[in-house]
């Protein structure tokens, strides 16, 4: 089971897409979408969801994304408020995670489609080996040399474009917890030490290391696991991926952290955020929780300087597990959407 603080539905197997969709879905940005900017899609779904503005958030909005298709299907279907709100979804930049097949074809096919719109991509790399402590997002590379291939893959598909990378949700704090074996800690720090170094080799990539949230109640443990796994090569790190601790929470833990390893910033899922985390009765509170929020937008305006912005990296929208009515985790739940929209400011 899921660890009532850390646990997640977000590996790109546990998401339950194929390596094969996609591709296809790349190769159709590559093909056909793009955006003069901060204007409507040439083609796409047919929601016309726009890019945001590049002083404001400089990702990029994938216009085949699972929200932007919903856009469509409600407004086919007639219903535009609830189009309206699925909008705020979909016309937000979200992380799109690099699946463990193909990891060349589909970051070049992400960079270059954020490229073609003038935008960066946001990519999240969870592949590390023992993933998850043999949870519900179990999996990663079958060892150290092919998960090194696999880094190797993602950097020559990346290239010189632009990109920000989110690397290895859980993997330092699953070593703090004990969740991942002792035996396998060293090769762990080596891995991700590695995989900063090959990322930031790159022209233009920027690395977060992730660091856990504000639900981890010792984050003085973490420091020095931290600069083990090279967070003061990697341009900061990244707090509350896939989680729904309060930004003004993950701020204060960012900085405890920040000042135990070189003043470095963060950035801050604040995907499903808006409401804080669940507290409800019933067991699995980070399984589609309900009455949840989206959190504050992606930007990179957020007013501190420690805090170098806040990001979608969980898609809002997708689902967390077969739990309160959910389908498998990573499947397009658009109740959950709907009602995490509906909740929304």
């Amino acid at each position: 089971m899921y660890r009532k603080i850390t646990g997640r539905a977000r590996g790109y197997a546990a998401r339950g897409v194929s390596v094969t969709v996609a591709l296809a879905g790349a190769a159709l940005l590559l093909s056909g979408c793009s955006s003069d900017g901060d204007g409507k899609d040439e083609e796409g779904s047919g929601s016309g969801v726009s890019q945001q503005p590049k002083g404001k958030d400089p990702f990029w909005v994938n216009p085949e994304g699972n929200a932007a298709k919903q856009v469509a299907a409600y407004e086919k279907d007639g219903k535009k408020d609830d189009a309206e709100q699925i909008r705020k979804i979909a016309e937000q930049p979200v992380g799109e995670w690099i699946g463990p097949e193909e990891p060349e074809e589909e970051a070049r096919g992400y960079t270059e489609a954020a490229e073609k719109a003038d935008r960066d991509a946001l990519l999240v790399l969870y592949n590390i080996p023992h993933r998850d402590c043999g949870q519900f997002s179990k999996g990663g590379a079958a060892d150290g040399n092919a998960y090194r291939a696999w880094i190797d893959g993602v950097a020559k598909g990346i290239g010189d474009r632009h990109a920000t990378v989110v690397l290895e949700p859980d993997a330092v704090l699953h070593m703090v917890d004990k969740c991942t074996p002792e035996q396998f800690h060293e090769e762990r720090y080596d891995l991700l030490k590695g995989a900063v170094t090959k990322l930031k080799s790159l022209k233009n990539t920027k690395v977060y290391l992730d660091a856990g949230n504000a639900g981890w109640s010792q984050p003085d443990s973490l420091h020095d696991p931290l600069k083990r796994s090279g967070v003061e090569q990697a341009d900061g790190f990244s707090v509350n991926v896939s989680n729904f601790q309060t930004t003004e929470a993950s701020k204060a833990y960012g900085k405890t952290l920040s000042s135990k390893v070189g003043g470095k910033p963060f950035i801050i899922d604040t995907s499903r955020n808006g409401n804080g985390p669940y507290t409800g009765k019933g067991k699995d509170p980070w399984c589609n929780p309900p009455g949840r929020a989206l959190g504050e937008a992606p930007t990179t305006k957020t007013g501190d300087d420690l805090v170098d912005a806040y990001v979608w990296v969980k898609r809002p929208g997708e689902s967390d597990g077969t739990c309160r009515g959910g389908p498998q985790a990573g499947q397009w739940f658009p109740e959950y959407a709907l009602a995490l929209a509906k909740a929304s400011k």
